[in-house]
């Protein structure tokens, strides 16, 4: 028999309030769907059907045979005979047990190749998401939708499918074998079922209550101490002087842990109690009518082995019939868990490759905006008849308040997102029409957060290009003013950046990413300044490794230095969502508008604070 929280026991055998409001529909639809991802596999589900059919029959054996053993050999006094059935037994348990062992391994195979099928499809899927879906999604749900969701498919696939074939096998079989032996001990058997089922049920459900208010509680002592015993959170304990407080708090919430806990384990105790006797009833009463036939002889056929056969068949059938009755939460949840990766996999991109791609030569080719607009959300609009045109080769910068929709204007360039009207072109082209890895490739981005991968200095300056050599590697490290820094380290490219570069200092992470610009070799380029934040000597140093990457590129600049603000061909004003000024540093100070303020208030204030570190 199942224990206290098997055979549908716990919250698997009931949903929850939340699984039953968001239950998925049932189509057809969905159905056929799930079963694409089985069909390629079929002949090995063949197999595992197979096999669940074989061992069906071969666990009829034991008992079986133990009735001719207690018939033949016990009662006839047969040695012989007797060691022949013991033989055959343990031959056939064997055998199960193989048959079991043959099935758990097709079944695994089959489970992991479907979540291998799903894994590459659903990365590859991501990976062709627009920029605003990894803005707006949370990457804990994206996280859960890669590994959780796609890796429950194997319990879904090597449980709970072949688990519903499996138990309506053994039950089948077993009904079959019991009503063949003797119909009548058969339907004794049966209506013994619900007394098991019932209380188990009901115990069931008791003790899933104090199991979910139990985690519960665990859950809310686990955020108290990731809270309170984390760095940041222990240090405003001691600064406030709170230790008191929260010792109370944690002793209460355990307290109430320990409670519920000590209420969980005696409810199971007891029910192992009820079980226990239950399970002896089916058997008594089996044995009381068996006997009772026997003894009145209203039934010739029956004898002592049929009786011992029922009982240990009765045993067999207890357990399938169980999970069966849960076959709608099982069958549920795993449609949930369906519906929810096939919500990712709908998800259309909105950023697609066109479907005549171009591939237009890009040398001499202008940087236009025509009358651009753009909305995040149709009503909140944030750009609004953007125009202007950078020529090929110059250097634009771009400034304006935070939030005027800057850095939007240049992930315009790119396709991170399209205009909701208007176009973006190089040259003639529309960037809309661009080959996209093409348009991509030919635009290096620096941005304010320089992002590295978990590796080594050469990995990530590989990304840009794979096949560049080491002098390659050294020279864009020279041109980013990286040189003595490598050479400084011990293991020189090799040398591990931690996670997001967090080994790195914010200067030589910036460096490194424009080292990884200059690897790309791009025509066009957008930089997001990011030296506010540096030292003045890293900040030196990216400033003249910036000047040599856009030496001859047309460049967009997202300005936040004066210094480089000078250098711009031309000064774009971007404020209330349009380019509201643009001009020369000086034509601009003579409007006496919005750059005019921008220069009193914050450019001014980075010209005193150089000063001062000058002096």
């Amino acid at each position: 028999m199942p224990g206290p929280m098997g055979g549908g026991m716990g919250p698997r055998g009931f949903l929850t309030d939340e699984e039953k409001q968001n239950m998925p529909k049932v189509s057809w639809q969905l159905i056929r769907r799930i079963l694409t991802y089985l069909k390629p596999y079929w002949f090995q589900f063949l197999l595992v059907f197979l096999t669940i059919l074989v061992s069906a029959g071969v666990g009829l054996l034991p008992s079986i045979i133990t009735g001719r053993i207690v018939n033949e050999a016990l009662f006839g006094k047969d040695m012989k005979l007797l060691v022949q059935l013991l033989i055959a037994a343990f031959v056939t348990l064997t055998a199960s047990q193989v048959i079991g062992v043959l099935e758990s391994y097709i079944n695994a195979w089959i489970s992991n190749k479907i979540i291998y099928d799903m894994k590459n499809q659903m990365y590859t899927h991501l990976l062709s998401m627009p920029h605003a879906f990894f803005t707006t999604e949370k990457q804990g749900d994206i996280i859960t939708r890669m590994n959780s969701d796609i890796g429950g498919v194997s319990s879904v696939i090597s449980g709970t499918l072949t688990s519903i074939v499996r138990n309506i096998v053994v039950v089948v079989t077993t009904l079959v074998a019991l009503f063949t032996m003797s119909w009548q001990l058969a339907l004794v058997g049966i209506v013994v079922i619900p007394l098991l089922i019932l209380p188990t049920r009901s115990a069931g459900k008791t003790r899933w209550k104090l199991a979910s208010e139990s985690q519960a509680k665990h859950d809310e002592m686990n955020q108290l101490v990731n809270e309170t015993l984390s760095v940041s959170g222990s240090l405003l304990v001691k600064l406030f002087a709170r230790e008191k407080r929260e010792t109370q708090r944690f002793e209460t919430v355990n307290d109430e842990v320990t409670k519920l806990s000590m209420k969980e384990q005696r409810s199971g105790k007891w029910f192992m109690v009820l079980m226990g006797m239950f399970t002896e009833i089916g058997p008594l009463l089996i044995y009381f009518a068996g006997g009772y036939f026997i003894i009145t002889k209203t039934d010739p056929t029956l004898n002592v082995g049929v009786i011992t056969s029922t009982v240990m068949l009765i045993n067999r059938l207890y357990r399938p019939v169980q999970s069966l009755l849960n076959i709608h939460v099982d069958f549920t949840r795993s449609l949930a868990l369906f519906t929810r990766i096939f919500n990712y996999f709908d998800m259309v991109p909105a950023i697609r490759q066109p479907e005549h791609a171009r591939r237009p030569i890009l040398s001499g080719a202008d940087i236009r905006y025509e009358h651009v607009a753009f909305s995040y959300s149709p009503d909140k609009p944030l750009l609004s008849d953007i125009d202007f045109t950078v020529p090929c080769g110059k250097m634009y910068a771009i400034v304006g308040p935070s939030g005027s929709g800057k850095s939007t204007i240049v992930n315009l360039l790119p396709r991170l997102y399209d205009a909701d009207c208007g176009s973006v072109k190089i040259g003639d082209t529309d960037v809309r029409e661009f080959d996209l890895n093409y348009l991509r490739r030919s635009i290096g981005v620096v941005t304010q957060d320089s992002y590295l991968f978990n590796g080594t200095i050469r990995d990530n300056l590989r990304y840009a290009k794979e096949s560049a050599s080491d002098e390659e590697l050294m020279e864009a490290l020279r041109s980013a003013n990286l040189t003595a820094f490598i050479e400084n380290q011990p293991d020189g490219l090799d040398t591990m950046v931690g996670n997001r570069g967090l080994k790195l200092s914010g200067g030589e992470k910036q460096r490194l990413s424009i080292a990884r610009i200059i690897l790309k070799n791009p025509k066009i380029l957008i930089l997001d300044e990011a030296t506010s934040a540096l030292d003045s000597i890293s900040e030196t140093a990216i400033q003249d490794a910036l000047e040599r990457l856009m030496l001859g590129r047309t460049s967009i600049v997202i300005a936040h230095r004066l210094s480089t603000i000078l250098k711009a061909d031309r000064i774009l004003v971007v404020a209330g969502g349009t380019i509201s000024e643009q001009g020369t540093h000086d034509e601009l100070l003579a409007q006496n508008g919005i750059y005019r303020e921008l220069y009193e208030t914050q450019f001014r204030k980075i010209i005193d604070r150089e000063t001062e570190q000058a002096e």
